[in-house]
């Protein structure tokens, strides 16, 4: 006991004949002393010189020192919103004082009580303790990368105990990493949210010189539109632009704006993105001004052909923009709407049939017109009639023989949006919204550089029998590219001729298939320059 007695006398006089060159040093060295004892500690008490420009006294008490104020501990239950946290403070007289010599700067113990009126914390645990813990500036690095790539914050944690061999040795707890992200959040968007994402395409532009951004405000500052595109997204719609999906669908932002992603097929049959951009409003307008910047972005190469879903606004912005290019209405909205607007089971497939008829426009025509009179088809204001007025848009004999790519729908989009989807929140801010957009866009272009690699290293199947056409595709496609070549070399198999049209500069054969012999397909074939068309 007596033993015990002395070390503590000699561990009091070995703190109160301490010397600091700073506030701060005093802090520290009373800090890491309550980590080793098993408590915590807080600033409390402070004194200041006469002209109020330095700190002369500094109060550092435990954090248990003091008890909650009694207005806190007098209120009813049924006066509280939430249940009362549970106490902390009981009174702890534990404390240490150190004040500043005026005539060396240097600071001193004044005075130093190291009695607890509670359990000081084992070692293993005090290191969880409020002012032992903390986040490192290479921690605070990690964690904002690890929060871009979309990994949850529970998941960061278990990430650094892993790094550090322990929650002991992290020096943070979750709840740490959630303030730190929140923190961190605020401070990126302080400057506004709409400035932050300008600020960040104008840093991304600083980086790379191809990189394209244009935004549109209205009188008030607000942004009313933007549009960007890095420069790899400029070279993959200068070697596929030559159809467009998108649509404006989706909204997953605070601000519930449209969210419009430009997207089409690489040489992968894989989705790409082509650009994005964000509009205030589903107008004509907002989508011509959309447009226009696309093109701007792209050298004036307008597509060979757009899908779209059926807004009407957007129809009329791409007939004013993009007069030239070959529209089509998304199938998939399309059956979308059947369901919702049609409740006659043969009413459905008989509408259904015209998305797949091939029939000559003639005969298209002539099926339409009795289909309306014989379902009493008047109102221009039906969905019925709305649709056979854009039947041009999606009616097959209307879209024979145009450059679609094989897509139908703009499902391409809806696949992107469902990948952007993931992790994504509805109060997300414009900033996060496009953070996230960039790893999505990131993970993309990792899947095609790894189709880039098994189409460089290898060359589809085909069998010792096969086709020199077969054999010579297999070498110049790529695997999904050559499969499409199968099924065409598979289907034209199973096509006989039944007639042959010649005219003065062109050749019609007239072909069924093996097993509708009573259905006749019209193949029309014209020689320029040697080649057939």
């Amino acid at each position: 006991m007596a033993y015990a007695s002395d070390e503590s006398m000699f561990e009091y006089l070995n703190v109160v004949s301490k010397m600091f060159d700073s506030e701060a040093e005093g802090y520290e060295f009373y800090n890491k002393y309550a980590l080793e004892k098993g408590f915590s500690v807080r600033k409390s008490y402070v004194e200041w010189d006469g002209s109020n420009k330095y700190i002369i006294l500094r109060k550092i008490v435990c954090s248990r020192q003091g008890f909650r104020e009694e207005k806190h501990m007098k209120r009813k239950m049924e006066d509280r919103k939430r249940r009362p946290r549970s106490l902390t403070r009981v009174g702890c007289n534990a404390k240490l004082v150190i004040t500043r010599q005026e005539e060396t700067g240097r600071w001193f113990v004044k005075d130093f009580i190291d009695e607890h009126s509670h359990p000081l914390a084992p070692r293993d645990l005090s290191c969880l303790l409020r002012s032992h813990r903390r986040i490192s500036d290479e921690q605070k690095a990690d964690i904002a990368d690890m929060e871009k790539c979309g990994i949850r914050k529970y998941r960061i944690m278990d990430i650094l105990c892993f790094q550090y061999s322990g929650f002991d040795k992290v020096g943070c707890i979750k709840r740490d990493i959630y303030n730190f992200c929140h923190a961190n959040k605020q401070e990126t968007i302080s400057a506004g949210d709409a400035n932050t994402v300008i600020m960040h395409m104008m840093a991304r532009r600083e980086r790379d010189v191809d990189f394209f951004f244009k935004y549109l405000v209205d009188e008030h500052g607000h942004l009313k539109g933007l549009f960007w595109a890095d420069s790899q997204s400029r070279l993959d719609y200068e070697a596929f632009g030559d159809v467009i999906v998108f649509d404006s669908t989706y909204r997953t932002n605070k601000y519930n704006l449209p969210f419009v992603p430009f997207v089409g097929l690489n040489h992968h049959r894989s989705t790409v993105i082509f650009g994005c951009g964000i509009i205030s409003h589903e107008t004509s307008q907002a989508y011509e001004w959309m447009l226009r910047t696309f093109s701007d972005c792209m050298a004036q190469k307008h597509p060979i052909s757009v899908i779209t879903d059926g807004d009407l606004a957007m129809q009329r912005a791409i007939r004013v923009v993009w007069p030239d290019s070959n529209h089509r209405l998304c199938i998939w909205h399309i059956q979308q709407n059947i369901v919702r607007h049609l409740h006659d089971d043969d009413v459905k497939e008989e509408f259904r049939s015209f998305i797949y008829d091939t029939s000559f426009i003639e005969e298209h025509e002539i099926k339409w017109i009795q289909f309306l009179q014989r379902n009493k088809v008047t109102s221009e204001e039906s969905w019925l009639h709305q649709m056979y007025q854009m039947r041009k848009l999606w009616c097959a004999p209307y879209l024979e023989g145009r450059c679609f790519l094989g897509l139908s729908s703009n499902q391409r989009s809806e696949s992107l949006n469902s990948v952007l989807h993931t992790h994504l929140e509805g109060k997300m801010s414009l900033f996060e919204m496009l953070e996230h957009y960039e790893r999505c866009l990131a993970s993309r272009r990792i899947n095609e550089a790894l189709q880039d690699v098994e189409a460089l290293q290898s060359v589809p199947f085909t069998e010792e029998n096969a086709s020199p056409l077969e054999k010579h595709a297999a070498t110049v496609f790529t695997p999904s590219v050559f499969k499409m070549v199968l099924w065409s070399i598979d289907a034209v198999s199973k096509c006989q001729i039944r007639e042959i049209l010649d005219g003065s500069e062109d050749s019609t054969y007239v072909v069924s298939k093996q097993e509708r012999m009573d259905k006749k397909f019209g193949v029309r074939i014209e020689e320029q320059g040697g080649l057939l068309h």
